[in-house]
Order: C-alpha cells, then structure tokens, then sequence
C-alpha cells in the first residue's frame, strides 16, 4: 500500500528513550496510555478509518499494547462498539503486543511493512495469536488519509 507523504517524511531510526522514562512510566498507573488509545481508536470509528470488521474482530476481548522501551502499557477492549480502557491493571490480556516506540512508528507511518516487523521479532504478538494476526492484517489493509498529517506537519515544521 503506497502513502506519497508518508515515504516523503524522513526513515524513523532505530532509537530508545532514556533508561529513566521506563522506570518513572513502570511506577505510574498505566490507564492514561489505554484512555487516549481508546480515544483514538474511537475517534478512527467514527471518522470511519476503523472499518466495522476491526471493532467487531476487538468485540469483548482484552488487548494490550505494550511499548517496551518506555515500559507503557495500554490495555483496552470493545464493548458494544466502543474502545474502552480496561480499568483493573491487573487484568489478563487475551492477546499482548510487544515493541520498541520506534518500531510502533515505523508501523503507524507505513515505513516498515508489518509482516517484516513482526518476522524481525521487532513487534510480537503473545495469547490468541488468531485474534493478533487478525488485528495485524487489519492495521495492513487500512486506508490513511493524507491531508489531515500534511496540516500537521505544515502547523509543527512550516512544511507541507
């Protein structure tokens, strides 16, 4: 799948955020991460990027994001069609996805192709690996609008 500005911003590196954001996030509680990726995932809904398919696929299961490297955690489920944040920190997940912030990026900017992201063990999937790849091969086949990420690069760096 092609996306002309994203191939246009410059490659993501491979970077790790200073030993210290890890350890201050490991002791902070984790439900902030899951309520803004709720807000996102919903916001993806209702904007009609999210298709049906990925919120029925997420319906009633646990799913956690974890960002090794700055030791976040963001677990979240569906009910009745929307993202919410699973408040009990101690809840099991029913499927985990692990990775570095940078291989997350690479992800969301499409400069790396999902399936080479989990084949190089840089993203990985733990729990009902069906669910997980069903997810994966979602995030894969999403359209991304162009526009609204020019007005943000163009607000942010004076470029469009």
């Amino acid at each position: 799948m092609s996306f002309p500005f994203f191939s246009s911003l410059p490659a993501i590196p491979e970077f790790h955020p200073p030993m210290f954001i890890k350890r201050l996030n490991q002791r902070l509680p984790q439900w902030p991460h899951a309520a803004s990726l709720c807000l996102a995932l919903n916001a993806a809904v209702s904007l009609k990027l999210l298709p049906e398919e990925a919120v029925q696929l997420c319906s009633g299961r646990r799913i956690l994001v974890a960002v090794n490297d700055t030791g976040s955690r963001a677990l979240f489920t569906c009910l009745n069609g929307i993202f919410q944040p699973v408040w009990r920190e101690t809840a099991s997940a029913d499927v985990r996805f692990h990775g570095d912030l940078y291989a997350y990026l690479k992800l969301f900017f499409r400069q790396e192709d999902p399936d080479t992201l989990f084949f190089n063990r840089l993203l990985t999937i733990e729990g009902d690996t069906e669910l997980g790849l069903g997810i994966k091969n979602l995030l894969d086949s999403l359209e991304l609008p162009q526009q609204p990420f020019r007005r943000f690069f163009a607000q942010c760096f004076g470029e469009a």
